[in-house]
């Protein structure tokens, strides 16, 4: 038995096997074979479990995302499959009687490098095609075995720590808990394991190479703990915890269908936090009023290209349907820090967080901001959506997006293509938007405090360096000021003032946000009910 501490970023139990994720080493070994028949059959057999694995990725992905969008993986299936790419890999081990591995890897950089040189942007984005089948088929080679996040069993996620694009690709119904050497209460890890009511570790102390797939664990999310191969005391007692939670999850189970309202009769609507259409599931299990943040930009992760128009259309049509009248508050795109996508070119940058993200992104690349504008008024058509606008710094940001809400309005038109204006707001997320909301209040339809960036700005600290975890404190001073100022803002000029920050589920501030006046807490689902529970016990 090996116990470790770490931060819990979502507290709980969880009992079951754990799922070693290890990064793929940069250098495969090279060793001679002793046979090339045997080694081409190893090859074909990594071929034919890497063609499964891409199939049910399609097949995954076009319930979440849509067929347009999954098509990728039935790209990445015919490049496996491509004549050129496996002479080239079958060739090298019978010629130079070389282990499978080490001709994929070989194969594979001489191909990515052949398409990175070619003038056409389409085969140039090949590239990263390649690379990523060849990784796939070298892990499928390797002793590891088969690590396919969309196949797993139901298991304990161990990792050094899992990128926005790695938990997007994961069958997140069979995601016991998280347990991550790295890591932040901030990152897309902890967010997901919060809107799953997942238990999960950040900053564990373990070493990866002493752990492996299929032991058991017992993660304690309540005592900030991880124990591999636990006692059969020590599974006992994690039992009877386990039974202590979902008889408390019973219990908040009966406020399903009950209004957010305070005894006094004050109404606070309680909305949730998403990344992607595949999530509405939480949505509704929770008995969410609406949804307060849907992070658009997980439509532009794990891809190799822009999304179309049409792709985004589909999702955002698919989200307000589905909501059936209920309010969905939909974000554009905030890409740029610890959300980057390789397509966009974006320049490396010494301090991302303040660097080329989110609005700026969009203003300084009009195009793209309007693919998406198009998308977000043709879906207002079929229900009650509302735009929302991240990282703004000045009322000319906001004059500058609705020019181009304009453009694209005429662009509509002249087509002839059916479109809504929806509600449209702004996020405040930098202390520049908190000191001007009286100015901002006057030419937007709402606010939504983003409080893990307002955090980050106000005192200074990179949300996402773990070293400074002890110094990053939310629940400063200076960030409830902020809150109030912004809710007392919107609310001279008639608008509504939310918050969609990981703070809205913070129980200890519910009560202080609704004597604030806030209107609306939008959160991770699974903290839908216990919210609820509070508002509804407030005098």
């Amino acid at each position: 038995m090996s116990q470790f501490k770490g931060k819990a970023v979502y507290k709980g139990t969880a009992i079951g096997k754990v799922l070693v994720l290890k990064k793929s080493d940069s250098v495969v070994k090279r060793y001679r074979i002793e046979s090339v028949d045997d080694e081409l059959q190893r090859l074909k057999s990594a071929v034919d479990r890497t063609l499964k694995q891409l199939q049910k990725l399609y097949d995954k992905a076009v319930i979440e995302v849509g067929e347009a969008s999954a098509a990728i993986f039935e790209v990445h299936q015919m490049m496996v499959e491509d004549d050129d790419y496996q002479d080239a890999i079958h060739n090298m081990i019978a010629n130079e009687q070389v282990n499978a591995e080490f001709a994929v890897a070989v194969t594979g950089d001489n191909f990515a490098n052949m398409f990175a040189n070619m003038s056409d942007d389409y085969m140039r984005a090949r590239s990263a095609d390649v690379k990523d089948i060849s990784n796939r088929l070298i892990k499928n080679l390797s002793d590891d075995g088969d690590v396919d996040l969309s196949e797993m069993e139901p298991s304990i996620i161990v990792a050094d720590d899992l990128t926005p694009s790695e938990t997007v690709q994961m069958d997140k119904t069979k995601i016991l808990a998280f347990v991550t050497v790295h890591g932040s209460a901030n990152s897309h890890t902890a967010i997901l394991a919060r809107m799953m009511n997942i238990p999960a570790l950040i900053s564990v102390p373990m070493n990866l190479d002493e752990l492996h797939t299929g032991m058991t664990a017992i993660v304690n999310g309540k005592e900030d703990s991880v124990i591999f191969e636990p006692t059969d005391d020590e599974i006992a007692k994690a039992e009877a915890q386990l039974k202590a939670e979902k008889e408390q999850e019973a219990l908040l189970a009966a406020l399903k269908g009950k209004e957010s309202v305070t005894k006094s009769g004050k109404k606070v609507h309680v909305f949730a936090n998403i990344g992607s259409v595949g999530d509405l599931g939480y949505v509704m299990e929770n008995d969410a009023e609406g949804i307060g943040l849907f992070r658009s930009e997980f439509l532009y992760l794990g891809k190799d290209r822009l999304p179309t128009e049409e792709e985004q259309f589909s999702a955002y049509k698919q989200v307000v349907q589905m909501m059936a009248g209920k309010k969905v508050v939909i974000r554009t795109m905030d890409i740029g820090a610890d959300k980057k996508v390789d397509y966009l070119g974006l320049d490396e940058e010494e301090n991302p967080a303040l660097g080329f993200r989110a609005i700026r992104i969009c203003l300084e690349r009009p195009e793209l901001f309007k693919t998406q504008l198009r998308a977000l008024l043709r879906a207002a058509k079929y229900g009650n959506l509302s735009i929302m606008y991240p990282m703004i710094t000045s009322v000319e940001e906001v004059m500058d997006i609705k020019a181009i809400v304009e453009e694209v309005k005429k662009e509509l038109d002249a087509e002839g293509i059916p479109y809504a204006v929806p509600e449209q707001g702004v996020m405040i997320e930098t202390p520049a938007a908190v000191m001007i909301s009286d100015e901002l209040a006057k030419i937007v339809d709402f606010f939504s405090v983003g409080t893990n960036d307002l955090t980050q700005y106000t005192l200074a600290i990179d949300r996402q360096n773990e070293n400074l975890n002890r110094f990053y404190n939310p629940h400063h001073k200076a960030i409830l000021m902020m809150i109030k100022m912004v809710t007392d803002n919107a609310h001279k000029y008639g608008k509504w003032a939310g918050i969609c920050g990981e703070l809205g589920a913070d129980l200890t501030l519910t009560e202080e946000f609704v004597r604030m006046g806030v209107d609306e807490l939008s959160m991770s689902p699974s903290m839908i009910l216990k919210v609820r529970n509070i508002i509804r016990n407030m005098d």
